[in-house]
């Protein structure tokens, strides 16, 4: 087995990290945490450390995000329609804040959503 450890996701809350990492071992998946142990301690300071993160070896990459791709939950509309980026159509994205303000930091849920398409990267207001 290959030494090289690659990060898939990385989580604001270590609650979300255990769901997943949960999910990849049961499939069979050696998953390495980094960073929990810090947020576990302090939670003020996910932003600051790029959130908690879980990483896997080269190998099983493919694998783990297709896993992760049937847990995640992507950005619905009212109506309860996955949104559908602009750009390229996908179905695939998620909320986004950009929280570049301190009060925004502070505050998050006074910032405006937008979203994320997790397929080209294009950040739009609903």
């Amino acid at each position: 087995m290959s030494s090289k450890l690659v990060t898939i996701a990385s989580f604001e809350y270590v609650s979300d990290l255990q769901v997943l990492k949960t999910k990849l071992e049961f499939e069979g998946i050696q998953v390495i945490l980094k960073d929990h142990n810090v947020l576990n301690s302090d939670p003020m300071i996910s932003y600051a450390i790029g959130g908690a993160k879980l990483q896997v070896f080269k190998e099983d990459e493919a694998r783990a995000l297709e896993i992760y791709d049937e847990l995640r939950h992507y950005a619905i509309d009212d109506e309860g329609n996955l949104i559908q980026c602009p750009n390229c159509k996908a179905q695939k994205s998620e909320s986004y804040y950009e929280r570049k303000t301190i009060f925004h930091k502070l505050f998050p849920f006074f910032e405006k959503r937008k979203y994320k398409c997790l397929h080209c990267n294009m950040i739009t207001k609903p």
